[in-house]
């Protein structure tokens, strides 16, 4: 099985509470971490891939040595289940990329890792999905879907855009909501992509 999700910051402080940005009711970033390592494992398995788009750790408090941030980061990565293909973004250090790929390991047919600077351009169900980190504005493509991360709790008014981060509005087109942290498969996905163009159209907003 393949799945995808962005946006986890793992170990983000500044995120627990009501903060109006990125709301995430915790009472600390372990309790909030764990959450999410339950969600994904529950739901991955170590032969399934997992295309995580952008914004992994924000991991700067107390101004550690720039390794010891990486290696606290690379131990958490590697209690989640499954082959991650990273997408890089503005807070993923490209320190922290060199140190993974040093410090890949074998996971049965594959390495553990991937890693990709821009995107990564897929093929599901008669559509090319381009993941990326940031929205991307595609134009008159009906077959090409970005799927991205990066605005936490808001949506891109189009239908070729969903936002597939663990706070995103448009998982709330799924019943039950996933719970927080899990990545979402491509059948959700697409799921999510038929209901928002049902919205789209019934409001009378452009598709």
């Amino acid at each position: 099985m393949e799945y995808v999700i962005s946006d986890t910051h793992f170990f983000h402080e500044q995120l627990l509470g009501v903060d109006k940005f990125a709301p995430r009711p915790y009472q600390s970033v372990d309790e909030m971490d764990q959450v999410m390592i339950d969600s994904w494992n529950t739901r991955v398995n170590d032969s399934d891939t997992v295309y995580h788009l952008g914004d992994i750790a924000v991991n700067y408090q107390n101004h550690r040595p720039e390794r010891e941030v990486n290696q606290q980061i690379a131990a958490l990565l590697d209690q989640l289940k499954g082959h991650l293909v990273l997408i890089k973004d503005n807070h993923d250090r490209r320190s922290l990329f060199k140190y993974l790929a040093t410090h890949n390991f074998n996971l049965g047919k594959q390495m553990k890792y991937e890693f990709h600077d821009v995107g990564k351009l897929i093929k599901y169900d008669h559509h090319q999905l381009y993941l990326t980190h940031y929205p991307m504005m595609l134009g008159n493509a009906p077959q090409i879907i970005n799927l991205h991360g990066h605005i936490h709790h808001y949506m891109v008014p189009t239908t070729t855009n969903i936002n597939v981060g663990v706070d995103a509005p448009e998982l709330d087109y799924l019943d039950p909501r996933p719970s927080f942290g899990t990545p979402l498969s491509f059948s959700k996905v697409m799921k999510m992509m038929a209901k928002k163009v049902a919205v789209v159209k019934q409001s009378g907003d452009v598709v």
